[in-house]
This record gives structure tokens, sequence and C-alpha cells, in this order.
């Protein structure tokens, strides 16, 4: 059985996720949001209305050496 942890600060448009994963944070509001993940990736989201939603991921994920 694994453990998850998440914390989220938010400090204006943006906000610092912390997880046992790492450090990521994010960028934007409900039209459009970047993210960057704890290992590099990128995803960004955009929302039209009608409940269209679109996601691109961008980059390679790091691979982590423990």
């Amino acid at each position: 059985m694994g453990w998850h942890y998440h914390k989220s600060i938010k400090l204006g448009p943006f906000r610092i996720n912390l997880s046992r994963h790492g450090v990521s944070h994010s960028f934007g509001g409900r039209g459009l949001h970047v993210t960057t993940t704890p290992d590099g990736r990128r995803h960004v989201s955009v929302r039209l209305p009608g409940g269209f939603h679109v996601t691109r991921s961008f980059g390679r994920r790091r691979h982590r050496h423990y």
C-alpha cells in the first residue's frame, strides 16, 4: 500500500504544489492553465465555452535516480 501527500499554496494566479514526488507549479485561470510537473514536463490546458477542453503535454519525463 502506497502513501500520498499533497499540499497546495496559492499566490495570486500562481500555485505551488508539494507532493511526495516533488514540487510543481502552475499558472493561469479558468480559460488557460500551464503546469510544470516535478519531472520537468509541461501541460497546457485550454477550456472553451460549451464544455470543450484541450490539453497538450510538452517535454520528456526526466528519470530520477534514488
